[in-house]
């Protein structure tokens, strides 16, 4: 296994129920669960058209640091990390060494092209 190198900090946001301020819950929106350090590497990449516009299509693999299942720091699909304005959505998590020390996570990441 090559060496992992975590240089890149990422926020990890899960999906979450936003107060209306009458005692209910409006639409969802996204709490910072934390900030992982990561390692970035790029699968693939795209472009489509929608709705008459250029979408460019990215697929990461993002390396962390492992955490015992249930922590908070422990990404599962259905959340996203944050990279200032970049978002990458988790669509898949896997252990990266038998030993169990980092997580792999596949992600996707969509904008403007």
């Amino acid at each position: 296994m090559r060496p992992v190198h975590l240089n890149t900090p990422l926020v990890l946001e899960a999906r979450a129920g936003v107060p209306d301020g009458a005692g209910g819950e409006g639409p969802p929106g996204w709490v910072v669960l934390g900030t992982l350090w990561a390692e970035l590497r790029l699968r693939t990449g795209g472009e489509r058209a929608e709705a008459g516009l250029a979408l460019s299509r990215l697929a990461w693999r993002v390396v962390v640091r492992a955490a015992g299942p249930g922590a908070a720091s422990r990404p599962v699909p259905g959340q996203r990390f944050r990279a200032g304005a970049r978002l990458l959505a988790i669509e898949a998590v896997a252990m990266e060494d038998p030993a169990g020390r980092y997580l792999t996570c596949f992600c996707r990441e969509e904008g403007l092209a």
